[in-house]
């Protein structure tokens, strides 16, 4: 099968990469505290809403972790500047190529790597889980983080998520909550709308949280 032509795009090479600095730089001069455990020794899914991850991807920077990231263009330009930060990725989505995705997530939480899912996404609705983070769960055994993030200084892109892209100088609050854990006999659907509840609290949290230091 030929490889899609933006696999070998000067401009998805070129762009990624100036992403990539970007986000460094913001990362860098960012003030960041973090509530919570974010570090975690036995594999992991971590699971943040689709418009926050940006400056998750820099906190979680070198630390191996697998990603989840649809095939379309705008994945690839994800899926590079992953890679920037020392992420693996494997590639597909809800609605294209989940199965396939799903056993290589799975592959990798056996071999005792820690994943990344934005159960939100690629398209949404905002703020609404999709079943696979819980799927994956199940199968593999590994427990799920839930994170949030909130961002004093931000660019909000006009996307389905209105996606924040964080701006230098910025404060950071993160919020992980407790290992949420998922059984083999769960009713998946009951276990998504909780752990859609967790993930809109965690935000409220880390959204109170900046306002409590006056958003600077």
């Amino acid at each position: 099968m030929n490889e899609p032509p933006y696999r070998t795009s000067p401009s998805h090479t070129a762009l990624s990469r100036l992403a990539w600095l970007y986000l460094y730089l913001a990362g860098k001069t960012a003030r960041i505290n973090i509530t919570g455990n974010y570090s975690h020794t036995e594999p992991v899914i971590y699971a943040i809403w689709h418009r926050q991850q940006a400056m998750m991807i820099y906190l979680h920077r070198d630390k191996n972790l697998c990603c989840l990231v649809s095939k379309s263009k705008d994945g690839e330009y994800m899926a590079r500047i992953l890679r920037f930060f020392g992420f693996d990725c494997v590639r597909g989505s809800s609605s294209h190529g989940g199965l396939l995705a799903m056993r290589g997530l799975l592959r990798a939480a056996a071999k005792g790597h820690s994943a990344v899912i934005t159960p939100d996404g690629p398209r949404g609705p905002v703020f609404k889980m999709h079943p696979g983070v819980i799927f994956l769960a199940q199968k593999s055994g590994v427990p799920i983080i839930p994170a949030a993030c909130a961002l004093s200084k931000k660019k909000i892109i006009r996307s389905w998520d209105k996606y924040q892209f964080p701006l230098p100088f910025s404060r950071v609050e993160a919020v992980y909550g407790a290992p949420f854990r998922v059984s083999a006999t769960d009713n998946a659907a009951a276990k998504a709308l909780e752990l859609e509840t967790i993930l809109n609290r965690l935000t409220t949290e880390a959204e109170d949280a900046l306002e409590g230091h006056g958003g600077e």
